[in-house]
């Protein structure tokens, strides 16, 4: 398999300006020609070993964040724009978006809000009861998917909210119960904590903050935590949401409640402690889990979320979908990425989590690009209770490139260097590029179809 090249011109020239160096000056700095440097800053070359060793040295640039994972994101997301039947004539290749994606990312990015702008429009249209009547039925992004892409383009990392919850758990620079001292601070400020047999997993009655008695544990210990944030970090959380800049006041209170979620995970599971605990026990989410007193979907969440600069942990990705196939979280440090529209591809383990409950599946995965995954997955059940409560089933999956996968416990015994173990999975049918899976539900919209009426083979067409 080849070597990705590096290229990340656009934050070699972002550093050139924040340094405040000429190209002719940098160029010296890096020991390169002044010709060499401006192909690698319009990304018509890569970045050299001995430049990436320079900005480290010279520069102390953290190169993990040369990794063009943002870029990988929003190629993966102009790709499935382009399946658009709109785009049915328009060919794009892939070098002509990872081009838009590396040198103008502002622009890819207004080009997915258009678009995004003309799928809400052309569905309000689709449903005209929906459409006439309201006053404000132009096109805009939904909050709930304005929120979702805010925490997916911030690598699921706000620095200040999980720097401000790893102070609180770390009071006077030691390691304290951030749940204990959570209960004294909301005790100082006249909140109660109280717990009673209620449909509401939390709710605000009075001075007091009410919890239900139904919820687990690791439910109930985070509740707290956001209930602490919505008191004592209300200017935090407000200053992140004037930056992100929402476009209604529902996708800004969706986005508070994300904040303040953040916020109690980060508390719950401070960075540098979890992130020592999680090399220490080769990621074993049962004993972090126990380490932690949290859920093992916390636990996986919060894993996906170490991506401080300088410090950053094994990039993973995180999903969890329901029975119906929906991608309900997401997220990747990886260059695997999901749909933004539908479900994901269904030859992934995460679907066979709901088969086995209680267990944790393994699966080597490879995807069209030729990158190789593990990929550890189950079923996240959450019991409503009582005999009459629904039970909500979901399933979560967690993965990483296999580079990283020596320092998990799930790899042990697998043999990561057979070929043949690894499954063939894609991101969705609509974009996928293999032309012979058994499993493919719709034909790619970017490639053309052979139809003959006197041969059948897994599919009742042929992919050119």
């Amino acid at each position: 398999m080849a070597t990705q090249k590096l290229y990340a011109g656009v934050k070699l020239r972002e550093t050139r300006v924040r340094v405040g160096m000429t190209q002719k000056a940098f160029a010296e700095k890096l020991g390169v020609s002044l010709p060499y440097l401006n192909q690698m800053e319009n990304n018509h070359r890569p970045l050299s070993a001995s430049v990436v060793l320079a900005l480290a040295g010279d520069f102390g640039m953290d190169v993990t964040e040369l990794a063009a994972g943002d870029a990988e994101r929003i190629v993966s997301d102009m790709r499935e724009a382009l399946a658009d039947p709109v785009f049915a004539d328009a060919a794009t290749p892939l070098a002509d978006l990872r081009l838009a994606a590396s040198n103008a990312p502002a622009f890819a990015r207004a080009f997915l809000e258009l678009h995004r702008a003309y799928r809400q429009n052309h569905e309000r249209l689709a449903s005209l009861d929906e459409a006439l009547g309201r006053d404000d039925a132009g096109p805009r992004s939904s909050p709930w998917e304005e929120v979702r892409d805010f925490f997916h383009y911030c690598d699921n990392y706000i620095d200040p909210v999980d720097r401000a919850a790893e102070r609180f758990s770390s009071h006077d620079g030691k390691e304290t119960d951030p749940v204990a001292r959570a209960r004294a601070v909301l005790i100082e400020r006249g909140i109660g904590v109280a717990f009673n047999d209620t449909a509401a997993i939390r709710s605000r009655e009075g001075a007091d903050l009410v919890l239900s008695t139904r919820s687990a544990p690791p439910t109930q210990r985070f509740q707290i935590l956001h209930q602490l944030a919505l008191v004592t970090q209300n200017d935090l959380l407000e200053a992140t949401l004037d930056l992100a800049r929402f476009q209604s006041d529902t996708a800004r209170a969706i986005a508070k409640i994300g904040l303040a979620n953040y916020f109690a995970g980060a508390a719950l599971m401070p960075y540098r402690a979890f992130q020592t605990a999680a090399v220490e026990m080769r990621h074993d989410l049962e004993r972090l889990a126990d380490r932690f007193g949290a859920s093992i979907e916390q636990v996986a969440h919060r894993l996906s979320t170490l991506q401080r600069p300088g410090m950053k942990g094994i990039p993973f990705f995180f999903v969890r979908v329901d029975q119906a196939g929906t991608i309900t979280k997401r997220h990747s440090a990886t260059r695997l990425q999901f749909a933004r529209f539908g479900g994901a591809c269904p030859l992934w383990n995460v679907y066979r989590a709901f088969e086995t409950p209680g267990r944790f599946l393994r699966q080597l995965a490879e995807t069209p690009d030729g990158v190789r995954y593990l990929c550890l997955a189950r079923d996240v059940s959450k019991p409503g209770g009582s005999f009459n409560a629904p039970v909500r089933r979901f399933a979560i999956a967690l993965g990483c490139e296999v580079s990283h996968a020596r320092g998990l416990v799930y790899a042990d015994d697998l043999d990561l260097t057979n070929a043949r173990a690894y499954e063939p999975i894609g991101i969705s049918c609509r974009i996928c590029e293999r032309p012979n899976c058994h499993q493919r539900s719709v034909p790619p919209l970017e490639r053309k179809l052979r139809v003959d009426p006197d041969r059948r083979g897994l599919l009742p067409y042929e992919i050119s």
